[in-house]
């Protein structure tokens, strides 16, 4: 006998899990947030984060690391994918698989053998413990940035391309107004997927700077120290961070897969 599931019904193990793993833990960590120690609904813990100068400045550092790591990855991720994208050689694949393979290996294995290599570089390069952090976050999300951007350049329409050279454009006009233009959702999506982690990406810092001036690192030792409300706020206002980047992205990418024509003109 036959059974003829509606998509509706196959939806349902899905919309579990939601309720189980997404909207009830957001729920636990929003009552938390605005409620004080007696569970009556306060905003003293948002006034208190942002009336503080060590938790604005860990903001701000960790802002100001995510944006390093997500300028650098695309400084170096952007020609390595077009080059891997536009490169005649059947081997295209397989360079672009030697940078996604170290993401196949344990995350902390990787930084620990990074970490080795810098101190090494340390004694005889004497390099300082920020900037440490910042190779170590661009060598963990590097691979990030390089996927999107060669899935984007590699769908791009050569007839673009040539039309521009047939008109008369030059290789560096042709680069700025039609190759750049239509690679833009890979950039927007290669920016997401850097910028939003390595706001929280504490590993990294712990492990190669000893550090805990990031937002990851201060929200697991509040909920370490069984501060659930001061934790639960920082994690709010990440969550609303990351929307409005999401938001933002979106649009913008929706805005420039419309003007896809025009670039020529």
């Amino acid at each position: 006998m036959k059974y003829a599931f509606s998509r509706k019904q196959l939806a349902i193990p899905y919309a579990v899990f939601l309720v189980l793993f997404v909207i009830l833990p957001l729920f636990v960590v929003l009552s938390y947030a605005f409620t004080n120690g007696d569970g009556q609904i306060s905003f003293r813990n948002f006034v208190a984060f942002f009336g503080s100068s060590k938790t604005v400045g860990t903001l701000l550092y960790s802002v100001v690391i995510a944006v390093i790591t997500t300028c650098l990855c695309l400084l170096i991720a952007y020609p390595t994918a077009y080059i891997l994208a536009k490169t005649k050689m059947k081997s295209g694949d397989a360079l672009l698989m030697l940078f996604v393979l170290p993401m196949w290996i344990n995350f902390t294995l990787r930084i620990t053998a990074l970490k080795e290599i810098l101190t090494v570089l340390e004694g005889n390069l004497a390099l300082h413990p920020f900037l440490n952090t910042i190779v170590g976050m661009v060598y963990d999300f590097l691979p990030f940035m390089i996927l999107p951007l060669y899935n984007a350049l590699a769908k791009l329409d050569d007839s673009y391309r040539e039309a521009a050279q047939d008109l008369g454009a030059s290789k560096r006009y042709v680069f700025l107004r039609v190759i750049l233009p239509l690679s833009v959702p890979g950039i927007v999506s290669g920016v997401t997927m850097v910028l939003l982690p390595s706001m929280t990406n504490y590993v990294v810092l712990d492990m190669v700077y000893n550090s805990t001036y990031i937002m990851g690192s201060l929200i697991g030792s509040y909920f370490s120290s069984y501060d659930w409300h001061n934790g639960s706020v920082i994690s709010i206002i990440l969550l609303v961070i990351i929307g409005i980047i999401t938001v933002i992205s979106n649009r913008f990418t929706e805005g420039e897969s419309d003007g896809k024509v025009s670039v020529l003109r």
